[in-house]
């Protein structure tokens, strides 16, 4: 029987990935942020770590989506993905190799359980997909795992709520239990934390709100999941909505929770960024070190 283990949480900011293909991740500026997932590269690759599935939650960036087609759910079946050219050719990482059978279970599963999924046999994969493997996978040139992309819509209004989102978890961990093949299975929520990329409030960053959530993610994900959408926009800004991901990624491990690692680091770029390893509290590993916090440089040092 399938089973999902572990529950990742990463942001997906673009500039991690220009960082790692300028050479620039280990300057001043964005030196704090990769030793910050460190722990999370040591801790993969040890024995009994690595998964053989990713269910990766992610939302597109009008690569494979555009104002035409706005799927609030989704799911890729095929059998790979290529990265997107998001305007200045592909990221230079491996395809994405999905693993069909389980997408296709999952698929069925949640639509069954009144979950109206949009499924893909045909789409590439942006930097919301690739830049959390390149952070926790390095450089490889293959990805050591199936991944299945899961993109959700927190990009046009309105999303899913933090309740719906929560409860796909839930049905996500249903579907991969009752797939019959012996799977570890990750699930990953990407996005956020806390940032807003234009208008007045450009820039904003929230990190009493950031840390409670961790807190509330962690202890009291029912509750966290009935914030409004309201207040996400007002509390962590236009594109701190993106944290509804990380519920999805928390509804599948069920009700109590063991904090193995997590990682906080302002600013990068201009956002807040958060990284977690969680894990079912009566399966769980051993916790790699107490919460690392990390305030960095200004905003103003992004740009140099």
């Amino acid at each position: 029987m399938a089973r999902v283990t572990t529950g990742i949480t990463s942001s997906h900011i673009p500039a991690l990935g220009a960082a790692i293909q300028t050479g620039t991740k280990g300057n001043d500026y964005w030196g704090p942020v990769f030793d910050g997932y460190e722990p999370i590269k040591k801790w993969i690759y040890e024995p009994g770590n690595m998964p053989d599935v990713i269910v990766l939650v992610y939302n597109d960036h009008a690569t494979a989506f555009d104002m035409n087609v706005i799927p609030t759910f989704s799911i890729g079946c095929a059998e790979s993905f290529a990265p997107a050219d998001e305007g200045w050719g592909p990221r230079p990482v491996p395809d994405v190799i999905g693993h069909p059978d389980l997408a296709w279970h999952i698929a069925q599963s949640l639509i069954l359980d009144d979950f109206d999924m949009c499924i893909f046999n045909d789409m590439k994969v942006d930097h919301g997909c690739t830049v959390p493997l390149s952070m926790v996978f390095g450089e490889p040139s293959e990805w050591p795992c199936k991944v299945i992309p899961f993109p959700v819509n927190v990009v046009t209004y309105p999303p899913p709520s933090g309740r719906r989102c929560f409860n796909l978890g839930d049905s996500i961990k249903a579907a991969v239990e009752s797939f019959p093949e012996d799977l570890n299975v990750h699930v990953w929520g990407t996005g956020g934390m806390s940032h807003q990329l234009q208008g007045p409030r450009a820039g904003l960053i929230n990190k009493e709100f950031d840390l409670n959530f961790i807190d509330m993610l962690i202890k009291d994900p029912e509750t966290l999941s009935r914030m409004p959408h309201i207040q996400y926009l007002r509390e962590a800004g236009s594109e701190g909505i993106e944290l509804v991901m990380w519920l999805i990624m928390r509804g599948a491990l069920g009700d109590k929770v063991r904090d193995l690692y997590t990682f906080y680091h302002i600013p990068a770029s201009n956002t807040a960024l958060g990284a977690m390893i969680l894990q079912p509290e009566e399966t769980a590993g051993e916790p790699l070190n107490p919460r690392v916090v990390h305030s960095g440089h200004s905003l103003a040092a992004a740009a140099e």
